[in-house]
């Protein structure tokens, strides 16, 4: 089974580096690229992907905003989005959620898919709220 993805980010060499990483996994596509919240829901719409990696902040449509868009919509409501930011703000936690930003499950992902972070973390407060969402 081939992963097929779009991948959302303002930063060229961010984007870039995710469309090299994805690329070089054997079951895995980059199907799209954006460079703004529009595109992505552009993207999106165009290529229906498995999943969706989204930058939080960007111009035109946040990710926020499109990741809502996108969960909206049920001709695209089935993609998987997980939102990326280096930003360590709760509320973009809270909103993501409540955007209905919905994190590929393990099942999805083989190990060849997995994308690891080094210093990935969620605050106590946080993980204990979103349970409702989750």
């Amino acid at each position: 089974m081939t992963i097929k993805v779009v991948i959302a980010d303002d930063q060229a060499l961010v984007r870039g580096g995710f469309v090299v990483m994805v690329g070089a996994a054997p079951d895995m596509e980059v199907l799209g690229e954006a460079g703004d919240g529009a595109q992505a829901v552009e993207q999106v719409r165009r290529h229906r992907p498995d999943v969706v990696l989204m930058d939080v902040r960007m111009p035109v449509l946040d990710g926020i905003e499109a990741t809502r868009a996108i969960t909206t919509d049920p001709a695209t409501s089935s993609a998987h989005i997980l939102i990326l930011t280096t930003f360590d703000l709760d509320d973009y936690v809270y909103r993501a959620l409540r955007a209905g930003e919905r994190p590929p499950r393990k099942e999805v992902l083989t190990p060849a898919a997995t994308i690891s972070c080094s210093s990935a973390s969620i605050s106590r407060a946080i993980a204990s709220s979103s349970v409702d969402w989750v």
